[in-house]
């Protein structure tokens, strides 16, 4: 393995080129380590601050940047710009530490553009524990992220679907269920790689009015999962609120799940209450989709409208399964919108969404569904 970290080396002209922005030397060792021991992805080169970076980048030539929050001279915010200004889709990912001020500035990164990010593991655990920590986080990144037309690896290209809306039947792709208009209860939003600024565009569209609990996992560690509330609360006409075990879940309020806990919900004769679930990971994340729309099934029945929104891995599929199943309706982000198709495209491909649809539909198409479905509850 090269040992050097601050100057170009020599790659495989099909890895993907890796490189690693940050001040820290031990860090830029651990992701060397790590990256450089994958089939086909290299370090391709480093620096130490955001300056030398814009100063490298062209000749370094990166399928994706690794980037530092926290950083002397010039910071990841202002590094992220200058990369946008110059890379407009070049992948860029923040590596931050589990601090409110580093969530707080990588959320901000992501609304700047920044591709997504990956948590820096805890100094108490090791070595190992550190390594593991981020390979399992980074390395799948990386691969969905960053893929050269000539690089052959195992993930199959994203499908171009068209969106695929109640009144218009598929043409192409995968195929959609029909629309039926259900009395809808309450709405549970899954998301992940893309998520916080695809949260960002929906949930401050929803109407003061809206008639049923929104409920959001999107796949963050514990920090940033109270940030992205505090930031989502601000531009919302909803109150939008990290949820807490015993919390009473009401009509017009969006709940999002806390990091590293699972969360569901509980009736209390005629109320629900959120309840905290300290089950182990499913699908390697905590909390997971499916675990709550298992939990929102068993307290609403089908009265439930599940929203899938971009992220990587298959998480909200089969809760969606058993939603369909008990006569629940699923709507999900389409292929063009996401950043990644990995979450809505599972539930798409199973034919399972009622809707098929651009990321700027998705709040009307809910308000909607959840309208129509009120009439109908007035009307029986």
């Amino acid at each position: 393995m090269t040992t050097s970290t601050n100057s170009e080396v020599e790659s495989n002209s099909e890895d993907i080129r890796v490189m690693v922005v940050d001040d820290s030397a031990v860090t830029r060792w651990l992701v060397q380590s790590i990256v450089d021991g994958q089939d086909g992805m290299r370090v391709a080169g480093s620096a130490h601050n955001g300056i030398q970076a814009i100063e490298r980048i062209d000749n370094i030539k990166p399928d994706i940047v690794l980037l530092d929050v926290e950083m002397p001279e010039m910071d990841g915010i202002e590094t992220l710009k200058a990369i946008r200004k110059k890379y407009q889709d070049l992948p860029v990912v923040m590596f931050s530490t589990l601090t409110e001020k580093s969530a707080s500035v990588t959320l901000e990164a992501l609304a700047l553009g920044a591709t997504d990010y990956v948590t820096k593991p805890h100094k108490e655990g090791g070595r190992e524990a550190a390594t593991e920590a981020v390979t399992s986080r980074l390395v799948p990144l990386i691969r969905t992220l960053a893929r050269p037309s000539h690089l052959k690896v195992n993930y199959a290209p994203r499908p171009q679907v068209q969106p695929v809306r109640a009144s218009s039947p598929s043409t192409s792709g995968p195929t959609t269920r029909t629309l039926k208009i259900n009395r809808i209860d309450a709405v549970v939003i899954g998301s992940s790689t893309g998520g916080p600024n695809a949260l960002a565009e929906v949930i401050p569209l929803f109407p003061q009015d809206l008639s049923v609990p929104v409920l959001v996992v999107q796949h963050m560690p514990p920090v940033f999962t109270q940030m992205l509330a505090d930031r989502l609360d601000t531009k919302s006409h909803l109150r939008v609120v990290e949820v807490s075990s015993g919390m009473r879940v009401k009509s017009g309020s969006v709940y999002i799940a806390a990091g590293g806990i699972h969360m569901g919900v509980k009736r209390i004769g005629a109320e629900i209450f959120a309840t905290a679930l300290d089950d182990p990971p499913e699908h390697s994340v905590k909390p997971a989709v499916d675990v709550l729309l298992r939990s929102a099934i068993s307290v609403w029945g089908g009265a439930v409208l599940s929203v899938i929104l971009t992220g990587m891995g298959e998480d909200g599929l089969a809760g969606s399964t058993k939603l369909v199943e008990t006569g629940g309706t699923v709507v999900v982000q389409d292929s063009a919108s996401s950043l990644v198709w990995g979450m809505p495209g599972a539930v798409a491909k199973a034919g399972l969404a009622s809707e098929i649809l651009p990321l700027g539909e998705i709040a009307g198409a809910i308000t909607r569904l959840v309208q129509a479905g009120s009439r109908k509850s007035l009307r029986a």
